[in-house]
């Protein structure tokens, strides 16, 4: 008996993979007619009036998201501006909390 069911759940497998395999193959070769067919179409056709846009008719003109991308970028150049200058004030007061009011006015002298 189970040789019987062995045979018939083998025979079961390689049908489903013989349809999977011959659908494929089926769908990629009607894919390809329809393209050639469309091909061919477009070597009949005359090539003056197949008309194919420049460059500079295909670039899309978005105002509005390049209104939202410069105003982002202004934003986050401002929050890193403040990022910075928060950092300067954080160890300036550092500097005069641990070495003194003097150590200010010396660090700033050294840099210029």
């Amino acid at each position: 008996m189970s040789f019987l069911i062995g045979t018939v759940s083998g025979a079961l497998v390689a049908g489903g993979v013989y349809y999977g395999f011959s659908n494929t193959i089926n769908t990629r070769t009607n894919k390809l007619r329809k393209d050639l067919h469309s091909l061919s179409h477009r070597f009949k056709v005359d090539p003056t009036q197949l008309t194919t846009p420049t460059a500079s008719e295909r670039i899309t003109q978005r105002p509005f998201s390049a209104l939202v991308q410069s105003r982002w970028n202004r934003q986050v150049d401002v929050l890193f501006k403040s990022v910075a200058e928060w950092d300067r004030h954080a160890t300036a007061w550092a500097r005069q909390i641990l070495y003194g009011g003097d150590a200010v006015s010396k660090e700033g002298s050294a840099r210029k």
